[in-house]
């Protein structure tokens, strides 16, 4: 099941997606939702949409937390001459820095190197503490694309990752949620991060799998919950593969996940 989240006029609504590969019937419509599915128990209104005829924003805006695991691919952490840590690395960023699909990512006056992280995200579906193995899939709502966007120049010099992390649009994130891959399933998907230029140039900048991860999906969940209270709808972005780079305005960012869909979002300059 993919579970959007989309606007028509001003009002944001939930719905499923049926796409033409799943559904000859209804093809490439969203089929309406009563409320907010991570809130609680929801119905169908009846009523079915046309993809062309909403407008996808981000699937999930959390109540509480957005958790980041950084250098969690090794060919990544070799490309930036870090070393790899002996426990995963944690950060957080605000769920102001989320948009969706289509939105602009704005690249901020203070920084001169902004990168792009294409990312598997994890959506938590139910309150969760000290997540243990055989419990994890329980306490998963679903998986996204991200993008965990960074000011690397002002990430080497603050020395924490906040500010480099945190920018308003710095955590694109859609197009939807998919319900229902199991934990393995999401354990070997190919990324590949795709940068389209103002001057019409396409350059492919990541190709990878998430079997590729260092630390996979259940040992992200487990180590995450060992510290915090995870509640539904926070996010886990489980690192990104080698292959990242700088983006300016004027580009655009595309980011597919085999089985889940593509997030694509323009670069602009901030406002002076």
């Amino acid at each position: 099941m993919r579970i959007a989240r989309f606007v028509v006029g001003e009002n944001p609504a939930f719905g499923v997606v049926e796409l033409t590969a799943d559904n000859g019937e209804h093809p490439d419509t969203v089929r309406t939702l009563t409320g907010d599915p991570l809130a609680g128990p929801v119905q169908y209104t009846g009523e079915r949409l046309h993809l062309d005829d909403v407008r996808l924003v981000a699937p999930v805006l959390p109540r509480s937390k957005i958790v980041g695991i950084g250098r969690n691919y090794v060919e990544h952490i070799r490309e930036l001459g870090n070393e790899i840590p002996d426990q995963p690395v944690s950060f957080y960023k605000p769920n102001t820095s989320i948009v969706g699909p289509g939105e602009p990512i704005v690249y901020p006056t203070a920084s001169h190197e902004v990168h792009f992280e294409g990312e598997l995200a994890v959506v938590i579906g139910r309150i969760c503490r000290d997540v243990p193995a055989e419990r994890v899939a329980d306490v998963i709502f679903g998986y996204t694309v991200a993008n965990d966007v960074s000011a690397r120049d002002l990430q080497k010099s603050d020395v924490q990752w906040g500010r480099a992390k945190g920018y308003d649009t710095f955590c694109p994130l859609g197009p939807w949620i998919v319900t229902h891959l199991s934990v393995d399933e999401a354990s070997d998907l190919e990324i590949v991060t795709t940068v389209e230029h103002a001057d019409g140039a396409r350059e492919e900048k990541q190709r990878a799998s998430t079997a590729l991860m260092m630390r996979g999906i259940s040992e992200l969940v487990q180590f995450v919950s060992s510290f915090c209270t995870l509640l539904p709808g926070d996010l886990i972005l489980t690192g990104t593969p080698a292959g990242v780079g700088p983006i300016v305005p004027g580009d655009r960012v595309r980011i597919a996940i085999e089985g889940i869909g593509e997030l694509a979002n323009p670069v602009v300059a901030q406002d002076a």
